[in-house]
Formats: C-alpha cells, sequence, structure tokens
C-alpha cells in the first residue's frame, strides 16, 4: 500500500448552552477531528483496497485521542460517530475504508462502547460538508443521543484527497424530550438497547 500523505487536520469543538429553551447548568459539547489526506486511488479502478484500512489504524487513534483531549476524556464521552469525504476523482468505496479504523480507534480509547459506529460518507467537491450522524456509545436506540455534527473544510477535499473525520459527544441533545430508550434504561446486551 503507498505511504499515507496527511495535508492537514481541521477540528471543531461546539458547546450547546441551549437551542431556544432554558440554558442547562452544564453544556453538550460536540467535537470533530477532520484528517485531509492525499486519496492514493484517486483517478482510477483499484480492484484491491482493503490493505489501505489496516494503514489507517494510527490515523484512527490518534484522531480519537485527539477527540478525548477536546472533551475532558473518556469518561465523559457519551456519543460517537464517524464520516467521509472523498474528492472528485475518487470513489464512494474509499470511503467505506474508514469504517473500522476509525471505527475501531474509538471504541478501543473508550473501553467500554459496545454500538456501531454511525456513518455517513459522499464524494464531492472543494468545500463539500458532510451531517456525520451521532449515537450512543452503548445502546444505539438511545432516541435522546441521536443527533449530528456538521463538517467540512474550505479548501478540501481536492480531486485527489479524502477527508476522514470522527465525531465525538458528551451527552443527550440539550433539550431532548422526544421519550424512547432512556441513557440510564441501557442493558447493554447487544450494543442495541
Amino acid at each position: 500500500m503507498p505511504d499515507l500523505i496527511l495535508r492537514k487536520t481541521v477540528s471543531a469543538l461546539e458547546e450547546i448552552w441551549h437551542e431556544g429553551g432554558p440554558v442547562a447548568a452544564t453544556p453538550l459539547r460536540r467535537a470533530s477531528v477532520m484528517s485531509i489526506l492525499k486519496n492514493p486511488f484517486a483517478g482510477r479502478y483499484e480492484p484491491e483496497i482493503q490493505g489501505f484500512m489496516e494503514d489507517l489504524k494510527p490515523l484512527g487513534l490518534s484522531m480519537a485521542q485527539q477527540l478525548l483531549d477536546m472533551l475532558g476524556g473518556p469518561e465523559r464521552i457519551e456519543g460517537y460517530g464517524k464520516g467521509a469525504l472523498i474528492g472528485e476523482a475518487g470513489e464512494l468505496e474509499h470511503g467505506a475504508l474508514w469504517h473500522a479504523p476509525g471505527g475501531y480507534a474509538m471504541r478501543q480509547l473508550l473501553g467500554s462502547a459496545n454500538a456501531i459506529v454511525p456513518s455517513s460518507k459522499k464524494v464531492g467537491g472543494v468545500g463539500a460538508r458532510l451531517d456525520v450522524p451521532i449515537t450512543h456509545i452503548n445502546a444505539s436506540y438511545v432516541r435522546s443521543h441521536f443527533d449530528s455534527m456538521e463538517v467540512g473544510c474550505n479548501d478540501a477535499p481536492r480531486a485527489d484527497e479524502m477527508a476522514l473525520v470522527l465525531v465525538m459527544s458528551t451527552g443527550p441533545r440539550v433539550h431532548s424530550r422526544s421519550g424512547g430508550l432512556e441513557a440510564w434504561q441501557i442493558k447493554g446486551e447487544d450494543g442495541l438497547r
């Protein structure tokens, strides 16, 4: 596999105190890290691409650690998600290579995360935006934690690049009141409930 060539990293931190309702005593915090790197498969169809997932594992761990540092450590994290923006000379399948390295990196550093890491991906031009879905780290059906964070970069992804994203959050939506399974009701048996 080719060497991983990173052009830049973009991070963002949101603190949400209210959404028009009462001001929270503690804000919901959401953070993202986006790594913009050369797409080694841009401009051609390459039948064998799975080996690149192994090359992405150290990047995933580094990005996940950066998120934990931004949000105060693994004990603070309640939600997560991942995503990929692929430049125009690439294909959607190149974004699928981020599923394992990105998801497992967060789960490894969190230690007790049981739920599948939700994801989104698309092919887009420079300045494209991506909504990265977020769900609870231990039970995907916890409705209060269904969320998303919009990410993007003004000069990426260039046609021969990919922008890989990890997102974490510290809790439910700030005014969650839509019912359903609550975090305190998690049984932890299957990553769903």
